[in-house]
């Protein structure tokens, strides 16, 4: 996503309408919205609430990233030629299988 298209398109509006937060990183500043931004600054003029609310920011954010990284690693998906549903399904039933083998 990138700051500018965002509006454009109505993504925070439409976020906030259907009540989904979004934790996005810094450069999102001023979406408004539902969509939750980092605190900006260096780490040590923070203050111990900002701090708090940064590392728990990224933690959560963490989790997102590295859902998208094992889409990424999925070879599958760079070759699939089907509608979003039929997507949705196969990657629901990959991910089964791969929690399944660990």
């Amino acid at each position: 996503m990138d700051i500018k298209a965002t509006p454009t398109h109505g993504i925070p509006a439409a976020l906030t309408q259907a009540g989904i937060r979004c934790w996005a990183d810094k450069a999102y500043q001023g979406a408004g919205g539902t969509v939750r931004i980092p605190y900006r600054g260096r780490w040590g003029k923070l203050s111990t609430g900002q701090r708090a609310v940064n590392a728990s920011h990224a933690k959560i954010r963490a989790i997102g990233e590295q859902a998208m990284a094992t889409l990424k690693s999925w070879r599958l998906l760079r070759k699939l030629r089907c509608g979003t549903t039929r997507v949705n399904t196969i990657v629901k039933a990959v991910l089964a299988l791969q929690l399944a083998a660990h």
